[in-house]
């Protein structure tokens, strides 16, 4: 997600027509995986495009920037199944790549459940021998799980878990893990208390929700994703709101929030509240900041399929973030250039959602525009970078976070290019910030 010192030249073109830059594989790798929700259509390239282009890369790039572009892509960008594609890339790479395998895959697998994903996505070619480095990275990621999360996570499909425990050989660190191991294996594991399992046996809605929360059996996700049936069983309000203040937003994505909030509007204030928890302790970043967010057409695009989450709910999710920590002015930008009222948190959304119709993507006459307005310490775009026209240089200190995986982009050179749109992010921003005012010498 680094700023990559890279000597570009305007050779390439974005999907807009606008010149884009040339850049090196590292940071087309990079651009490529940091927004990339694994096979899914975005609105200038095809799901499978993006995982071919992400495949072809790795072999292109040095095999520690491919393991780490991975580790960041899971723990910092908090996805999934893209850093799954990397390590199978790197596992039908050179030696170099292939001796990293094991380290990194265990490491991405924080999941039981990406075990078997894993080993589904090494078959999608071909069903084939696994190598030994997966073999072994597989084995060290099994020990990780307990039973709730073998259980829970134990899934008809092409691949079971049990499969994948006798494809890597796993060796149980004691007797209860070996017993563990043997109750999957024979399907004896006890049935977990999840909401997908009491609703099925056609249990009183409320008085399961009710209970999940009470007993904190709730996963962040799943807590976000059935506020609207709660709201519909009646559960009660004080249990909910409880759930929300203690609920573990770790592995949260910013833009879940403003779903949520969708869906179950009467929650707004507490999923506000929520979602900026990661800010706690947090220090505001000193001077004066301009942010210019993306509401061309192409960022209504669908995030996935399954969902009606939109590109520019990403955008919005960064923007109330660095809306909290940065004093200054925020703006959009379509096929002209308005600027949002002072507001703060999901109003902010609002605001930068109404402020213009979503049309053309002309980012150089914006940033001109908003270079022309007065003096700032910091300029921060949030954009699918798929330009109509050039884009300048920045007047002094320049950001561009990406949060989309076409192949071209334009924040290169003097702007530190971002990708991904986590709030990691801004712990990027603020750790280049501080870096550059340490004195040299």
């Amino acid at each position: 997600m680094g700023k990559l010192n890279i000597v570009s030249r305007l050779r390439q073109r974005t999907h807009e027509g606008g010149p884009a830059r040339s850049i090196n594989a590292e940071a087309e790798l990079r651009r490529s995986v940091m927004a990339c929700l694994l096979w899914e259509k975005e609105f200038y390239e095809e799901g499978e495009e993006i995982a071919e282009r992400i495949a072809g890369l790795v072999p292109k790039v040095q095999a520690e920037v491919a393991a780490s572009i991975a580790v960041e892509a899971r723990e910092k960008g908090k996805l999934r199944h893209a850093p799954l594609l990397i390590v199978r890339a790197m596992a039908g790479a050179g030696p170099e790549h292939r001796r990293l395998v094991s380290g990194t895959l265990s490491r991405v697998i924080r999941r039981a459940d990406e075990l078997a994903e894993f080993v589904a996505l090494y078959w999608n070619d071909e069903k084939q021998p696994l190598s030994a480095q997966v073999k072994k990275g597989l084995a060290e990621a099994f020990l990780k799980f307990d039973a709730y999360e073998l259980a829970k996570y134990d899934r008809a499909g092409t691949v079971r878990l049990r499969d994948v425990l006798f494809l890597c050989h796993a060796r149980p660190r004691n007797e209860e893990q070996a017993a563990l191991w043997k109750g999957l294996v024979e399907g004896t594991l006890e049935t977990p208390d999840t909401w997908e399992v009491a609703l099925s046996r056609g249990e009183d809605k409320r008085e399961t929700w009710e209970r999940l929360i009470a007993e904190n059996r709730l996963g962040a996700l799943a807590l976000l994703r059935n506020l609207r049936n709660m709201d519909a069983a009646g559960v009660d309000e004080e249990l909910v709101l409880a759930g929300l203040e203690r609920m573990n937003i770790e592995r949260v994505l910013p833009y879940r929030f403003i779903t949520a909030a969708r869906y179950a509007p009467r929650w707004e204030p507490a999923l506000e509240r929520a979602m900026l928890r990661c800010l706690e302790g947090a220090e505001r970043l000193g001077g004066k900041t301009v942010l210019l967010v993306d509401v061309s057409g192409s960022m209504n695009s669908p995030l996935s399929e399954k969902s009606d989450l939109q590109r520019l709910d990403a955008a919005c999710g960064l923007a109330m973030l660095l809306g909290e920590i940065g004093e200054g002015r925020v703006f959009t930008f379509s096929d002209r250039v308005a600027e949002v009222p002072a507001r703060h948190g999901f109003a902010l959304r609002d605001a930068i959602v109404g402020s213009q119709p979503h049309r053309a993507t002309y980012l150089g006459a914006a940033v001109e525009e908003v270079q022309r307005k007065g003096s700032f310490d910091r300029l921060i775009v949030i954009s699918d970078e798929q330009a109509q026209d050039h884009v300048p240089d920045p007047s002094g200190r320049g950001y561009m976070i990406n949060v989309a995986s076409a192949q071209n982009g334009v924040g290169y050179g003097r702007w530190t290019h971002i990708d991904g749109f986590s709030e990691s992010v801004i712990d990027y921003i603020k750790a280049r910030e501080a870096a550059d005012a340490v004195p040299e010498g």
